[in-house]
């Protein structure tokens, strides 16, 4: 194995161990922990509508009992530490209101790129910025990140404006990147650097 591939095989086993364990982040306002199966009423009220999947790359949760069984896959996934998404919480209640984190790792660049989404009723009061960022800083902080990255489908401007609020500058649009629902789509990415961040 050459000294580069070794490097890489480190850093993943370090990111796998890392979110095996899923480290709970703070805020002001919200606490980011791992999802459980005791979320899927809360998922579901966001899941099930077409608006938030707008612009997503997932269609609409048909049922209850679909996200029931989406979250205990996803606990299949937190348990070998692959799977890098945080449930976004109240302090105040504990309500569960949408998700946060990673959603692939370049361990050869130290880059990766991120994702949010939030039920709708908790929309324009800060929250998704105040989650990502947390997410954010997790990554500079603690995985070594030189490079973070966040795409979105051409006109969906609100959520190019909460990267923007973390910091994160556009880069320009990918024409017809990504095939989602049938379709072939135009993808806005925007992105910062480590030192940018701490800035």
């Amino acid at each position: 194995m050459s000294v580069r591939r070794e490097l890489i095989y480190i850093k993943r086993a370090s990111i796998y161990k890392i979110f095996t364990r899923m480290p709970t982040l703070e805020t002001e306002r919200l606490k980011l922990r791992r999802m459980t199966v005791s979320d899927a009423h809360d998922m579901y009220e966001y899941a099930k509508n077409p608006e938030v999947t707008r612009y997503l790359t997932w269609y609409p949760h048909p049922d209850e009992e679909y996200t029931r069984d989406y979250l205990e896959y996803i606990g299949t996934r937190y348990r070998t530490g692959d799977f890098y998404d945080w449930a976004i919480t109240l302090k105040e209640n504990g309500k569960m209101i949408g998700t946060c984190g990673f959603t692939r790792f370049d361990f050869t660049d130290d880059s990766a790129e991120m994702g949010y989404v939030l039920n709708p009723a908790y929309r324009g009061k800060g929250i998704a910025p105040e989650a990502l960022y947390a997410a954010l800083k997790s990554g500079f902080d603690n995985l070594g990140l030189h490079r973070a990255e966040a795409k979105f489908i051409e006109g969906n401007d609100a959520s190019r404006r909460v990267m923007e609020k973390v910091g994160m500058t556009f880069e320009g649009i990918l024409r017809g990147s990504m095939l989602i629902k049938g379709e072939y789509k135009n993808i806005g990415i925007c992105a910062v650097l480590r030192e940018e961040f701490y800035k």
